[in-house]
């Protein structure tokens, strides 16, 4: 099931600007486009700015005239919240560097005299937060790079960041605010300090600071679960865990020192992981309403950007690749990295989905029950899943709270709330999820192609013996597989009541089958007759057989071989008359060939007629 991908490429052609059906995206009328969108009557400048690709330095592009979509309003509605501790969290390559990056030269002391590269943005309109800039110590770190195999790697990395922090502010061990017991506590500061040493450096640094300046500092880090993303994959998650929690207590919650604390990450990490003892902790994930705007860019900042260009014919190819990201209510985001990607080379391309790392939700969707596989055979057919989500519960619940998987592909960009529903009874919120977007889509296609690269010559051989009738060959090359490969996915030992095996087996065959599009009309779990098929197969070219499969797990209760199984299959066929369909299209009964597919465990056998 997991593998029932059509190709989807033909729905749009690029060079003609004609539109085809595609199930997950609808064309929108080109009349109404237009009265909707008042700045397309305006006359607007080419665009001048370079593309900077990859740079999420704030100054450097303010200073270099690069291209920048004004998101310094967040500082402000940050500010005035009031919130102790924020922890924001938004998919990969969305602005949170980027965003952190401005926040620490708007707020730090020690770029006071940068505060002209804010003029002309959102933020210097305010007086009250043009007073503020450069008024704070700020201690910012990022976690972004350390993706460690193991938890010795994991805790070093993390150490050297406090290290090198303690090194940056050298010149308040000489500034005489320092008493003897906390010279020598900074001379300890090194790679072999404790882990109870390790925990409290960055309340004490934040002591140190508020000392010299004479004012509670800021404390910002940026990417806080990439770490906590590596221990999960490599099996340290424990380890690490119980590590973080002490220096993130410290740091965040007993620390008198601190005026407000900035936390950005891709998930949410549980509450009893690591932030069990931060009752003080404001978490925005994507289905929240705050800063819904602050991160990745709007429509209306996507069509300006595209304007200034000089691409504004591409609006509606742009909507079909990159729209589809929702934060709280907002369902006009797009993430930068594509966009920018786009705008510099002038080409379409799966720019977003190439950069995130995928290892993670790969190997769980490979791994997950049936239940799970078929919900992702909706999902990677245009169709939409209802689900509870719980944000908190992503790594250590992932194999056991129910929407926990989901949650994940939801933080990651790779699932978008399509709408919810709210159950009045017990208050909690049904989430209808549907893939972002065009390049999502075909991130997951790819991804699952993957899977099976190993097998690419032998596939091309299975299909040719479909063609050419080759029931041997078929079989052989089935088994071989199943015995090989399946151990990696939930195939079934015996039939379920909702027959998730049957359906497992079912996309398997229709992924191998999938790029023969170009001979055949492939559909599947149609009304032909008087049943549905589980596939047929319309040849478009004359000198090609139409094929109709049925699917079918042993019931050891009413079947005493695999064989007994092939024939119920062969005999639905006929007394379902699935061949009506092919019948009323001209296709002759003598160009018809039934196959039965019978399944159990690993075990399976095809017959045909």
């Amino acid at each position: 099931m997991i593998l029932q991908v059509a190709k989807r490429s033909a729905n749009i052609c690029l060079e003609c600007k004609k539109w085809f059906h595609f199930p997950l995206f609808q064309k929108k009328s080109m009349l109404k486009y237009k009265k909707i969108i008042p700045w397309e009557r305006k006359e607007v400048r080419k665009m001048k700015s370079v593309i900077s690709i990859g740079n999420q330095d704030f100054i450097s592009i303010r200073k270099n005239r690069c291209f920048y979509i004004d998101k310094t309003d967040f500082i402000r509605e940050w500010w005035e919240n009031q919130d102790s501790v924020t922890l924001i969290t938004r998919p990969r390559r969305f602005g949170k560097t980027l965003n952190m990056s401005m926040t620490e030269y708007f707020f730090s002391i020690k770029y006071s005299d940068l505060g002209k590269y804010f003029k002309g943005l959102n933020i210097w309109k305010n007086d009250k937060m043009r007073k503020i800039q450069g008024t704070y110590p700020v201690i910012s770190l990022s976690f972004a790079d350390i993706k460690a195999a193991n938890y010795e790697s994991a805790r070093r990395g993390i150490i050297r960041k406090i290290v090198r922090l303690y090194s940056e502010f050298d010149y308040i061990r000489e500034s005489g605010v320092l008493n003897e017991k906390d010279l020598a506590y900074f001379d300890s500061v090194e790679e072999s300090m404790t882990d109870d040493a390790a925990a409290v450096a960055i309340n004490y640094m934040s002591d140190y600071l508020s000392r010299y300046y004479e004012k509670k500092v800021m404390i910002l880090l940026d990417e806080y679960d990439t770490p906590l993303q590596e221990a999960y994959i490599y099996g340290y998650w424990e380890k690490l865990t119980g590590f973080v929690r002490s220096l993130f207590n410290s740091t965040f919650k007993t620390n008198p020192y601190m005026e407000r604390g900035l936390l950005t990450g891709i998930t949410r990490v549980s509450k009893e992981s690591i932030f069990s003892d931060l009752n003080n902790l404001e978490v925005v994930t994507t289905t929240s309403e705050k800063y819904s705007d602050s991160f990745g860019f709007t429509e209306e900042e996507v069509f300006t950007a595209l304007e200034s260009a000089g691409k504004s014919g591409e609006i509606e190819h742009i909507r079909y690749w990159y729209d589809g990201f929702s934060f709280g209510s907002r369902r006009d985001i797009y993430n930068p990295w594509s966009i920018t990607k786009y705008l510099d080379a002038g080409e379409y391309g799966t720019y977003w989905a190439d950069t995130s790392g995928n290892e993670l939700v790969s190997r769980l969707i490979r791994q997950s029950p049936a239940k799970i596989k078929s919900a992702m055979e909706t999902l990677l057919n245009g169709g939409k899943i209802c689900t509870e989500l719980d944000e908190q519960v992503i790594f250590e619940q992932l194999g056991k709270r129910k929407g926990a998987i989901w949650s994940l592909l939801l933080a990651s960009g790779y699932l978008k709330v399509d709408r919810y529903t709210m159950d009045v009874r017990t208050g909690k919120r049904l989430y209808d999820l549907k893939i972002t977007n065009h390049e999502t889509l075909l991130m997951f296609e790819t991804m699952i192609e993957g899977w099976f690269e190993e097998e690419e010559s032998a596939y091309g051989n299975f299909k040719e013996a479909l063609l050419a009738g080759d029931i041997d060959y078929m079989n052989q090359f089935m088994n071989q597989v199943a015995l090989r490969m399946f151990s990696s996915f939930d195939v079934g030992n015996k039939p379920s009541e909702s027959l998730e095996p049957e359906r497992f087996y079912h996309g398997f065959i229709l992924g191998l089958i999938v790029d023969m599009e170009g001979k055949y009309r492939i559909t599947s779990n149609r009304e032909s007759g008087f049943g549905r098929y589980d596939v047929l197969m319309e040849p478009l070219q004359e000198q090609l057989d139409a094929i109709v499969m049925e699917f079918k797990v042993q019931n050891p209760g009413k079947e005493d071989s695999l064989e007994r199984t092939v024939e119920n299959a062969l005999r639905q066929i006929e007394e379902k008359n699935y061949d009506a369909e092919l019948l009323t299209r001209g296709i002759t009964k003598e160009r018809i060939r039934h196959y039965g597919f019978a399944f159990c465990g690993k075990r399976v056998l095809i017959g045909g007629r």
